[in-house]
């Protein structure tokens, strides 16, 4: 076996070999055209030895079996019962390596343990000592990923993977997923159209191996284009003159993952041009679609998060001609897309080409698909998902979804499972979470989540006269099928209370019954073809099996429709494809399904056709006939009916009751007993509606004014936020640290609505901090935040290590460019801090004398916060890309149990005057 790649002369059998070296030295192959293909050795003194053969008449004792499944490579060597394996070079654990498995990739494993799988050095060789005392040595000679196994008694097994492993695991778990995304990893030092030359040395025999397992790839394009003379695609884009230039007439140069880069200047036809090639080109290593990204545009280090308006754009007449930024903004990422997809069909005009993009326009449709950004995991974001693929299928966008499971942070197994339960019915549908956080593959959650592994309309257009169904988020339409998903841990779909439309509509499953599955729901008169469940899309076929669910009408009739075609290309347009429309009409007790009519060139194929009609209550009755043939079947009568519907009912509860829910494993234990949680808790009350979470941190990472709409804080569960330190370092104890809910008041019961937390920031140490919104003044937050000496050794004379209570909230800029802070220092001083001041601190008479406020001057709002001068020793300023942070610091000093840092703030929007 040899870098992990075989020919395709058979998928498994005995190898072949040859003696090499010296007698009872052999070379084995899958096949001789493997023997010819194999890279050359690089473990050989002499690599040429491996590749002479010698002559000799002895034959090897033990002849490896080989298979190749999914693109991988495996050998097994079977010895006598009784044998023990050593060797396997550096590893950690016992000697005897007998029912241990390693993996050869060279790791950086500090601190490894007796169990660590791959360590500093590989050495995919096996020593084998058989029970009558014998001893012979094993190779695999390949420098490629390989895993030792040696777990199956008295046998070795190697196994070198030549596809990707998350691609080989898809496959043998079963698991539906027809696309491997490739993020700006693969390229080298984030230069777009290159590949990284260790990782991505072959990437075209890569996609070779992707596309023998069903597989399509496609690859992230950003605009940023290093600016590094040298590099191609820099030095022909200069040639043609096609970046964005500042105000005074040179190229713009802004930060971006590869460090300083120029942008294109997509509104230009020389420049659209220019990228199409480029793509055209890089579409020859077997790309089957791009993903183009950061095309807002982003750019780093910058407050606003984007270019400068002042930069020029030498646009096309019919576009608008030469504009600065400020017009062309918004229709620079329609603009990437269309140069991209431009690009795609001159490479092959005759596929469709697919193309998915972050920023968009009106129109981008046209060229691409979309994606809803970088998302959070957590709740509130699998909330919106739904209304969001909504909004964009009214805003003429149907070809559109997010990643699932959330893209930043780490998803809990529930979350995970009931966002991919909902999301494989969205338009667009792919998992994608950003490096640093764990696995987010269906596997990595346990196998609930495997077992319970385009969006046409809201439901309020089902019945648009319908007041009660215009506020429902949770359900929606996939044509005239009803879904219903539970997006709040605490419920399962089938606790909500489902609101459906008038008519009828009747209940079913595919005998999956799961309380973290949707519910689904088919309208009275309608029918839905399906086919049998599929790896990828590429194992469907013509001949294959067609299903019918058929809900009726109160007229006894149901009618739907199936579109087929190639799944590419353009034919289409010239009559090649097949509609075929289906009928059923209840005669007396008999009910017809038959084929009305059919259009388009192609020819009905001979496969079968399986009908099941709904009963209600998730009961159906089935029957099997030839797809368009006339079947004919006899409903029961309405007694049976009943009697089925009961049965199916009390089924279904009886498989939800012994379902096994996927657990919520993000929820930890606190020291008084009050669970941690990721879940955000809600304080909502008067002008505000705050979300606190009570895990690291504790932080409030969402700060809403009701009046006006404006959300002056939002952040991830991880960082950012409200949050608050306990020492001058950046990020120092206290944010980093688990946090426990102590004490919550609720508006309902008569109090103030607050909620008082706590985290143990070690040395005897808590940070406490109470948040209210006062019953009297709901105008206002209120936040009392304490560093307390909960448990100081008697032998520091009860007083703690030096400590500052640093409040640091990073407020959201919905307009970082027309943002000032605001205030009047002790001194009479007046203060105006904009964003291109940097980072400012203020001491002394410069302090703000009680308070300060963040000035939205388009908004006309500002958020002003109000402080005990008495507890503040230093403000600070800092602004980020589109955030600030006005931060206030206590004194530094030890702490007792008499003696807290304390800080009582509050915050209030207000209109500027």
């Amino acid at each position: 076996m040899d870098g992990g790649r075989a020919t395709a002369d058979a998928t498994s059998g005995r190898m072949v070999f040859e003696p090499i070296l010296e007698e009872g030295v052999f070379r084995f192959d899958c096949s001789g055209n493997d023997r010819d293909a194999a890279l050359p050795s690089i473990s050989f003194v002499d690599p040429k030895a491996r590749e002479t053969p010698i002559t000799v008449h002895k034959v090897p004792e033990y002849i490896p079996m080989f298979q190749r499944v999914y693109g991988q490579q495996m050998v097994k060597i079977q010895f006598p019962s009784g044998s023990s394996f050593y060797g396997t070079g550096e590893v950690s654990g016992q000697l005897e390596r007998t029912g241990k498995r390693i993996f050869t990739w060279n790791t950086d494993a500090w601190g490894f343990g007796p169990g660590t799988t791959s360590l500093y050095q590989s050495h995919p060789w096996v020593l084998a000592l058989l029970p009558d005392g014998k001893a012979l040595g094993v190779l695999a000679d390949t420098t490629w990923r390989c895993e030792v196994d040696l777990r199956e008694d008295s046998m070795i097994k190697f196994m070198a993977m030549g596809v990707y492993p998350v691609a080989r695991t898809f496959r043998e778990k079963h698991i539906p997923c027809d696309v491997i995304w490739m993020d700006i990893d693969y390229m080298d030092g984030f230069r777009c159209f290159t590949f990284d030359k260790e990782r991505f040395l072959d990437p075209k025999s890569m996609v070779n191996d992707l596309h023998a397992i069903g597989f399509k790839a496609i690859w992230m394009l950003d605009p940023g284009i290093k600016h590094e003379k040298g590099y191609s695609v820099y030095d022909s884009g200069s040639q043609s003159d096609v970046w964005i230039l500042k105000a005074d007439g040179k190229p713009f140069v802004g930060e971006v993952w590869p460090g300083p880069c120029v942008f294109p200047d997509f509104t230009q036809e020389k420049a659209r041009f220019w990228w199409a090639n480029l793509v055209r080109n890089f579409m020859s290593n077997g790309v089957n679609g791009i993903w183009n990204d950061m095309n807002e545009p982003a750019v780093f280090k910058s407050v606003t998060k984007t270019m400068p308006e002042s930069n020029i754009h030498r646009g096309d007449t019919e576009l608008g001609g030469c504009q600065n930024h400020t017009h062309y903004h918004n229709v620079y990422g329609m603009l990437m897309a269309r140069s991209t997809y431009e690009g795609m069909k001159i490479a092959s005009g005759t596929k469709r080409p697919f193309v998915l993009t972050r920023a968009g326009f009106i129109g981008s449709q046209r060229y691409a698909a979309t994606w809803t950004g970088d998302n959070l995991s957590n709740w509130e974001h699998l909330h919106m998902s739904i209304s969001m693929v909504l909004q964009l299928g009214l805003s003429g966008q149907p070809l559109s979804g997010p990643d699932i499971g959330g893209f930043a942070g780490n998803a809990t197994p529930k979350l995970f499972g009931r966002w991919m339960a909902v999301g494989a019915l969205f338009p667009f549908c792919r998992g994608h979470s950003e490096a640093g956080t764990i696995d987010h593959e269906p596997w990595s959650f346990g196998e609930e989540v495997m077992v319970s592994g385009g969006l046409d309309a809201r439901l309020a257009y089902a019945d648009p006269q319908d007041s009660r169904l215009r506020a429902v988020e949770n359900s929606f339409l996939l044509g005239p099928l009803l879904i219903c998903a539970s997006t709040v841990p605490e419920q399962c779909s089938h606790e909500l209370s489902h609101v459906l439309p008038n008519g009828i509509w009747l209940r079913f499953d595919f005998g999956d019954s799961h309380p973290d599955l949707p519910t689904f729901y088919l309208q009275g008169g309608s029918i839905i073809p399906t086919g049998p469940p599929l790896q990828h899309v590429g194992e469907a076929k013509p001949t294959d099996e067609i299903s019918l669910i058929i809900a009726l009408d109160k007229d006894g009739k149901a009618e739907g429709v199936l579109f087929e075609d190639d799944g590419d290309g353009y034919e289409y347009t010239q009559g090649n494809y097949l509609l075929t429309y289906y009928v059923a009409e209840l005669h007396s007790s008999v009910l017809k399904v038959k084929v009305s009519k059919t259009e388009g060139s192609w020819k009905k194929p001979k496969r079968a056709l399986h009908a099941h009609i709904l009963l209600g209550g998730g009961a159906m009755i089935n029957a099997r006939g030839v797809d368009g043939e006339e079947l004919q079947i006899t409903m029961p009568p309405e007694s049976e009916v009943s009697n089925l519907v009961a049965a199916s009912e009390n089924q279904y509860q009886m498989l939800l009751e012994k379902a096994k829910c996927i657990p919520d494993v993000d929820k930890l234990s606190g020291q008084k007993g009050i669970e941690l949680s990721k879940t955000p808790v809600e304080l909502k009350s008067g002008d505000w509606d705050l979300k606190v979470v009570p895990w690291i941190g504790g932080r409030i990472i969402s700060m809403t004014h009701l009046p006006s709409g404006t959300q002056w804080l939002h952040s991830r569960v991880e960082i950012d936020g409200y949050e608050e330190y306990s020492g001058t370092e950046y990020r120092s104890a206290g944010c980093s640290e688990e946090y426990i809910v102590v004490e919550r008041n609720l508006e309902q019961s008569g109090e103030e609505e607050s909620l008082c937390l706590e985290g143990d920031i070690g040395g005897g140490l808590i940070l406490r901090r109470q948040i209210s919104i006062p019953e009297d003044d709901p105008k206002v937050i209120q936040i009392d935040s304490r560093i307390i000496a909960q448990n100081v050794g008697a032998g520091s004379g009860g007083f703690s290590r030096l400590v500052c209570l640093r409040v640091h909230p990073t407020f959201t800029l919905l307009h970082p460019t027309e943002v000032l802070v605001v205030f009047n220092s002790i001194d009479g001083s007046k203060h105006e801090i904009g964003p291109e001041s940097g980072e400012q601190s203020f001491e002394g008479n410069l302090l703000p004398n009680g308070e300060w406020m963040l000035v939205d001057k388009c908004a006309g709002l500002s958020l002003v916060n109000r402080f005990n001068l008495s507890q503040v020793k230093k403000c600070m300023v800092h602004w980020g890309s589109g955030t600030a942070n006005l931060e206030l610091w206590s004194e530094e000093r030890p702490v007792s149990k008499d003696s807290p840092l304390r800080f009582c703030h509050e915050y209030e929007v207000k209109q500027n005057l």
